[in-house]
């Protein structure tokens, strides 16, 4: 069972760790820097001990000329001032060009995480939560600051540390070189099996549930008003106590196992610290090491012991920053659903003629298809109704027509051009819709209705709202066009809502409109105003 979960947690790793150096390698001199600066402030540490222990024999040395020994302390004093502040210097670099590094992938990682959120399918949207994909997106975000963080400033020049003292005291005394090195190595070791058998496995879990419970609170929160309606608050905190119940479990024991880990950790850092300091003494009773030399061994083991100590902490911070990256980096890896052909070109729609030829379709894995051969044309300038039960397939012949699924046979016509060889975006902005739930943005009213044409001027803004019977209760608000609509249009009644979204299809004034719902008779009346040919 550990074995299935490694496995699973060395998948995620070797995922985040790849997604994390193809956005490195878009700034490889930075990265290179970074590197350079990195070890030269871990030689600088390793190299401290060395003229400390010097610095003890000169000042302990029995030797005939006081000049000999003064002269030795005072070149250790100088060199250990010297890689006090380089190490320092070096340090500061390092911050600063890791703050530049980070944040230009936190802005690049947002961003290309939205533009593919956008273009997943319509389906991918309607079964997943808005405030849990919000979440992954923010949290992997911000995962990526503690990664960078671990990998270049912590793990780096901790394993410097490691393989130079390691190489320092092998020089002096080769038992000691031995122990620390197989003594570090045994330490590392099992702290990686810990962290990603034992820990990460709860972690995965407990981000999983705390994923739910962000879409749970933002699903609540969006349906505010049903809720009300219902009189439901109550039930919907019970709703919400079950998912918290579900996270407070799995946070519980991944922090529990943390703490475990950690205590292994302690304990074998006692280990290796009786092991070195028994070594120690043994050396120098056996006169093979002066008094400076074992300054420059306990000098070592204990600048040693706090890199260890912290690799334990670096190794827990990784795990964390990649149990908060994975379902980022899943998003990432995420099929498109529908996507642009390789050899998909702009359509030009300037009649509106549309012709469904033999097309099938059905949703998924259903058996029964909504279509079957199913052909039909709508002639340019055309107006037509669609009349059917609910469930019958009206709404989904209007997602056909802007290509928001692929067909499983047949095709469909626009002008003559296949829709499927069109770029997705060019064919969109040439049908206006109004949806059956009119949504909103929590923007001006003026911008919700220039959506469709942000370059529209408020002249040509009001002339549609007054098409669409919207201007009267738009201009007995106390801002105006600048009023603010609320999340999804909440401050606007349903009509309202419908209203400004027949004013935003108007003022796109495309070739072919589409009304996915029942039309009040002053929608025929409006719409009668605009000379361009009108499919509907």
């Amino acid at each position: 069972m550990i074995q299935k979960k490694l496995d699973f947690r060395g998948h995620a790793f070797r995922s985040v760790l790849s997604f994390t150096l193809s956005h490195w390698r878009k700034q490889p001199l930075r990265i290179l820097l970074i590197a350079g600066l990195v070890l030269l402030s871990a030689v600088a540490d390793v190299l401290t001990p060395l003229y400390a222990g010097r610095l003890v024999d000169a000042v302990a040395s029995n030797a005939q000329s006081a000049t000999i020994a003064w002269d030795a302390a005072i070149l250790a004093f100088w060199v250990l001032t010297a890689l006090g502040l380089s190490g320092t210097l070096c340090r500061e670099l390092t911050f600063l060009n890791i703050i530049a590094l980070t944040l230009k992938m936190m802005s690049e990682i947002a961003s290309d995480a939205f533009h593919r959120v956008q273009r997943f399918s319509t389906d991918w949207h309607a079964n997943s939560f808005a405030g849990s994909t919000v979440r992954k997106i923010t949290r992997g975000m911000w995962a990526i600051d503690m990664l960078n963080d671990t990998l270049l400033v912590a793990l780096l020049p901790s394993i410097v540390m490691l393989v130079g003292s390691t190489f320092l005291l092998s020089i002096q005394w080769p038992i000691m070189g031995l122990v620390v090195g197989l003594g570090s190595v045994i330490y590392i070791g099992v702290t990686v099996f810990l962290s990603l058998a034992y820990v990460a496995p709860a972690a995965s879990l407990a981000n999983t549930w705390d994923t739910r419970m962000g879409g749970a609170l933002a699903d609540a929160i969006s349906c505010n008003s049903v809720v009300k309606a219902f009189g439901a608050e109550h039930r919907e905190e019970a709703r919400l106590v079950r998912v918290i119940d579900k996270w407070r479990h799995r946070t519980r024991r991944t922090w529990i196992r943390g703490t475990i880990n950690g205590g292994v950790q302690g304990f074998l850092l006692v280990v290796l610290q009786t092991a070195i300091l028994g070594v120690a003494l043994i050396l120098w009773g056996r006169n093979e090491a002066s008094v400076g030399d074992i300054a420059f061994a306990l000098t070592m083991f204990f600048m040693l012991q706090g890199y260890l100590r912290d690799v334990g902490m670096h190794i827990r911070n990784l795990q964390r920053a990649v149990n908060d990256m994975e379902e980022l980096v899943g998003l990432e890896a995420q099929a498109i659903g529908v996507d642009d052909r390789a050899q998909s070109v702009p359509i030009v729609i300037r009649d509106g003629q549309i012709r469904f030829e033999n097309v099938s379709f059905r949703y998924g894995d259903h058996v029964t298809p909504l279509f079957a051969n199913f052909s039909m044309t709508i002639a340019a300038g055309e107006r037509i109704g669609l009349v059917g039960q609910s469930g019958s397939g009206k709404s989904t012949f209007v997602k056909l027509i802007q290509r928001l699924y692929d067909l499983n046979q047949g095709r469909i016509c626009i002008d003559g051009q296949d829709i499927a060889h069109a770029t997705q975006a060019s064919l969109r902005n040439q049908i206006a819709i109004v949806q059956q739930e009119p949504i909103l943005f929590h923007r001006s009213l003026a911008e919700n209705i220039a959506y469709a044409r942000p370059d529209a001027s408020q002249a040509e803004i009001e002339m549609a709202a007054r098409l669409a019977s919207a201007h009267d209760f738009i201009t007995a608000l106390p801002k105006g066009y600048a009023t603010l609509v609320g999340e999804r249009g909440v401050k606007l009644s349903g009509g309202e809502r419908q209203r400004i979204a027949i004013a935003r299809a108007f003022l796109a004034d495309c070739p072919i409109l589409i009304l996915d719902e029942q039309r009040p008779a002053w929608i025929a009346k409006a719409k009668c105003s605009f000379s361009r040919p009108w499919n509907a």
